[in-house]
């Protein structure tokens, strides 16, 4: 199996990515429901630090500070450069956001490496629905130092269109800051991996390709 065919499979065994009829926050019926709130253990977060060191590598991202926006980016930024380090020889700062500043000890807007003018920085997050994690941290990193967002990486690629919009979350954000996201996975590789019987559910195929010929983008 591939990386990515394989992070498949370890949703599904994790309970990450069901199957079934869901309404979405949207208001849309979908055939799947992705739950990252499900990752709780040691193990898991382990094997999920890989994955994403996978896709920087697989990707060439260069930068020198991983991102972590607060809270759920947190331990996905630390577990992230543990495996790039381990696993790749690549070894980068971290740093995460505080939902308030600090006014005394170090203080600040981040914990972890202090930002510096010109640094590349990679963004790490679980999923994006909006992008509202990114317009969120995107003025404090501005506010600590001029960096340069050499990308962000999540989880999985939805391919959905927004409410308003005829573009995804992820075309939003590169068309409203220039930033490119990268994601391990993508809807895509979701309904062939069903297709190719690397994980069950052809039962909900129909329904996914349907779902995405609704409300999917390219």
């Amino acid at each position: 199996m591939t990386y990515k065919e394989q992070f498949i499979k370890f949703m599904v065994e994790n309970g990450v990515l069901k199957f079934g009829e869901f309404t979405l926050k949207s208001g849309r019926k979908a055939p799947y429901f992705i739950n990252t709130g499900n990752y709780k253990s040691g193990a898991q977060l382990a094997k999920l630090g890989e994955y994403y060191a996978h896709c920087i590598a697989e990707n060439n991202i260069k930068a020198q500070t991983l991102v972590g926006p607060a809270y759920k980016g947190i331990p996905l930024a630390v577990t992230t450069a543990v495996s790039l380090y381990t696993n790749h020889g690549i070894d980068l700062d971290y740093c995460f956001d505080r939902k308030e500043v600090k006014d005394h000890g170090e203080g600040g807007l981040f914990v972890g490496k202090q930002l510096e003018d010109g640094e590349k920085v990679i963004i790490i997050e679980d999923v994006m629905t909006s992008g509202k994690a990114l317009r969120e941290i995107l003025p404090k990193l501005k506010a600590s130092a001029d960096v340069e967002i050499a990308g962000m990486v999540i989880s999985v690629d939805r391919m959905e269109r927004g409410l308003e919009s005829s573009l995804s979350a992820v075309q939003e954000v590169y068309k409203e800051f220039g930033v490119k996201v990268y994601s391990i996975v993508t809807m895509a590789d979701i309904i062939s991996a069903i297709e190719n019987g690397i994980i069950e559910g052809r039962e909900y195929l129909d329904k996914m390709k349907e779902y995405r010929k609704t409300y999917g983008v390219e």
